[in-house]
């Protein structure tokens, strides 16, 4: 009889553990689900179609899933916002600049005694720089008058950058009509009178390059003022130099598309 009660204990505690051999699939294949879950949320196609060849590979063959490297590749932060902090950036220092250079124009104007004459603005565009034609030409002429040609090489002296910006002289005038024997129009006149002033900005001064220069004339349009009174017309009879900045509002760099319009 003690020996039946020996074989009938030994045989209680013999449990079967069968049933742990499908549990075990089934977290595998809920563990499988969830990587898979989670990485069509935020891989490509490509790398899609990787895990979908590894766990083929593991089911067809009876591995375990953690036998496997990870197909998807270390997921790194987008780096857009990083390009627009960088941008933003370097407008900001350039802007910075810009403003440097007007504090150094304000202080030839102040040293000059100017102010009628002179004013400076930063804009969208660069740093303008606006003259009245009237202490620049005498009327209806487009040569610089002597006794402010020395001037003109002194202002130049302040459109030395490292690097070079491009700096564009714009003439203007009034509605008055011009038809005199050396201009035909105002708008020949206001051509002449910027080409004038940049030659004696650029020509004496060998530490600009000419490439980064150019002129244009508007004649009678793009008026600041009325045309109406004295006053307003002699606003409107001007010479502008616009500094331009290095980098836009848009993180464009503007020497480099300049330069890349340029070779088109």
């Amino acid at each position: 009889m003690a020996k039946k009660s020996r074989r009938r204990k030994k045989h209680e505690e013999h449990m079967d553990e069968s049933w742990l051999i499908p549990y075990a699939d089934i977290l595998t294949l809920l563990l499988a689900l969830f990587i898979v879950l989670f990485a069509s949320s935020t891989v490509d196609a490509q790398k899609m179609q990787q895990l979908s060849t590894v766990f083929s590979s593991i089911f067809d063959a009876g591995d375990g899933v953690m036998e496997h490297s990870s197909p998807v590749d270390p997921m790194t932060p987008k780096s857009d916002n990083t390009d627009k902090t960088d941008s933003n950036a370097a407008y900001l220092e350039d802007q910075e600049a810009l403003s440097k250079i007007k504090g150094n124009v304000d202080e030839f104007i102040a040293v000059n005694e100017l102010e009628k004459q002179f004013a400076t603005k930063l804009t969208d565009e660069g740093l303008l720089v606006t003259i009245r034609d009237s202490i620049l030409f005498d009327p209806g002429k487009a040569d610089v008058k002597n006794e402010y040609q020395n001037l003109a090489k002194e202002l130049s002296k302040l459109l030395v950058f490292d690097p070079q910006r491009h700096v564009i002289i714009t003439g203007y005038t009034d509605n008055v009509p011009m038809n005199n024997a050396e201009f035909a129009s105002n708008w020949e006149l206001s051509v002449m009178r910027a080409v004038n002033f940049l030659k004696l900005v650029v020509d004496d001064n060998s530490k600009l390059d000419p490439a980064f220069f150019s002129a244009k004339g508007y004649g009678a349009n793009k008026f600041v003022a009325t045309n109406d009174t004295d006053k307003g017309r002699a606003k409107n009879r001007r010479v502008e130099v616009l500094i331009q900045p290095l980098v836009k509002k848009d993180g464009t760099n503007t020497t480099e598309t300049q330069a890349s319009t340029e070779s088109e």
